[in-house]
């Protein structure tokens, strides 16, 4: 969202301001993308991403930066045979937990000084999150940041940097941030379904630095947000029970109307593109201006009620909504009853884009996958992440199904330069219709895919597997082709597999086998 790289200086500002021994927030993973070690940045620990991801290239953004996280970035080369292919860090986090995860990009001219920044795609497991966009940024000297909220489904999340067809540049990463959340933050959304994108956070009536850690205990960023017609309250509140944990600061600062009248601002301050939203709003009452008076209110969302009789006390009130259409520019309204003797109030703000989860490939077939991947060497570059999602993004060689139960159906390696063995996991990808691995180095005996009852094509030609010639391949029921030639097999060609009918079979090439006699 644009809102996002107009505000990162001040966070910048805010982290010089703290004192450099504050420590990073709780269970948090903070990656400096592209640096060679780890190191202490204004007080906060950052590990390098040298063994978090395998491909790219680690590079040094040249000129002054704004802070030490941004002089180095993580870039991808561009393949023009592949346009779209995702990169990963791969993180290890707990099962069922939420997670926000901030990206940060600096372009910093990387790419050449005559090439534009680029535009891509990040996507979180196998969900697309957004697009990228750093052109504005670089224009004014400036950093982008995304934020997002998610839940770990497994041991580990996937965040991906994917390359699409919208520029010729190469896409980057600047820094990751990953830090779980209290169970009660933001809890009324459905998880299983939605991811959430940050489109505003704000503390009203405030004009300072962002909001940040050690205030908010999960580092989350509340920027500014004042009006002229508005009156700031500078007294510090004590508020309590807030389920999403906001940082007592914003409660600082507020938008209030000058009299027991509506205030009606804009927010966020820009257009929403059409879709539905999480609003988080939140109130409290200065208790030494509230005397015997009452400040009850009615909210209103583009003159649509959104929350009535609003009474607010010293100990502050949360109202949100979990799914709001909205489309084009906000308007706030703030209406006192007639029974109210004092004027309405607003403290902070937060609002997310619903993300629709994009779905996962079943786990059974992630997992023998990567067992595979991890017998091979020399796999392709985009071998991370979720093997299938998003769509438009499987692994190279992979191709999976459609539905609601996403299978892998496929692999073609050809001609890939690969080495290694074939691990036995293969024969746990119960869904395969054909696996095509001709034309590399690979070694050992062929597994058992016996296994495998809707196998219909194998190509393993000129390739080094060695062993017995495989027995089961007689009672692969819908095997049409078995390409083995030029190969180390010995042993009998079994009689049942040379009586199969309509199978191709090609074994030529293999010197140490023998056919059974006719």
């Amino acid at each position: 969202m644009p809102y996002l790289r107009l505000l990162l200086l001040l966070a910048v500002l805010s982290l010089v301001s703290s004192s450099l021994s504050q420590p990073s927030p709780p269970s948090a993973i903070l990656i400096d993308c592209g640096a060679s070690a780890s190191s202490v940045i204004n007080g906060r620990k950052w590990q390098s991403d040298t063994d978090l991801i395998s491909t790219g290239t680690s590079k040094n953004v040249s000129g002054q930066v704004l802070d030490q996280i941004l002089s180095t970035l993580r870039s991808f080369p561009l393949n023009p045979s592949a346009t779209r292919r995702k990169f990963c860090y791969v993180i290890s986090v707990s099962r069922g937990w939420k997670y926000m995860i901030r990206s940060t990009y600096f372009y910093g001219g990387v790419n050449g000084k005559d090439t534009p920044p680029p535009v891509f795609d990040q996507i979180v497991d196998g969900t697309l999150w957004g697009v990228v966009n750093t052109t504005a940024d670089y224009a004014d000297g400036l950093a982008s940041y995304y934020e997002g909220v998610f839940l770990a489904q497994g041991k580990s999340i996937s965040v991906c940097i994917a390359s699409n067809t919208y520029t010729s540049s190469d896409p980057f990463i600047s820094a990751l941030e990953v830090v779980r959340l209290d169970g009660t933050v933001y809890n009324s959304t459905k998880f299983k379904e939605f991811g959430m994108s940050l489109v505003a956070r704000h503390a009203f009536g405030y004009s300072g630095p962002i909001i940040r850690f050690p205030d908010d205990e999960f580092d989350r960023f509340w920027e500014p947000y004042s009006l002229n017609s508005t009156v700031p309250n500078n007294r510090k509140l004590e508020v309590s029970g807030f389920w999403n944990l906001p940082p007592s600061r914003i409660f600082n600062t507020d938008l209030r109307a000058n009299q027991v009248q509506p205030l009606e601002f804009t927010w966020p301050p820009m257009p929403l593109k059409n879709s539905f939203y999480y609003i988080a709003l939140y109130f409290a009452h200065d208790s030494d201006s509230m005397g015997d008076g009452t400040r009850v209110f009615d909210v209103s969302v583009n003159g649509i009620a959104y929350y009535k009789e609003l009474s607010v006390s010293p100990a502050g009130s949360v109202i949100f909504a979990s799914r709001w259409p909205l489309e084009g520019l906000t308007t706030l309204t703030l209406t006192p009853t007639s029974d109210s003797i004092l004027a309405p109030l607003v403290n902070g703000g937060e609002m997310f884009e619903l993300i629709s989860l994009g779905g996962r490939t079943l786990v059974r077939d992630a997992t023998a996958l990567n067992a595979i991947k991890r017998s091979f060497e020399n796999v392709p570059v985009d071998w991370n992440g979720d093997p299938c999602m998003p769509k438009n993004y499987s692994w190279t060689g992979v191709t999976c199904s459609d539905g609601p139960r996403i299978r892998i159906v496929a692999l073609n390696l050809t001609s890939m330069g690969l080495s290694g063995s074939l691990a036995p996991q293969v024969a746990k990808l119960t869904a395969l219709s054909s696996i095509w691995l001709g034309n590399n180095s690979l070694t050992g005996s062929i597994p058992d895919l016996g296994a495998l009852k809707f196998l219909e094509s194998v190509h393993l030609e000129n390739n080094r597997f060695n062993g017995a010639f495989p027995s089961f391949f007689g009672g692969v029921p819908r095997l049409r082709e078995l390409f083995l030639q030029n190969n180390n097999l010995t042993g009998k060609i079994p009689s049942n597999l040379l009586q199969k009918p309509g199978l191709e079979l090609r074994v030529s090439g293999n010197p140490f086998l023998t056919q059974p006699p006719r």
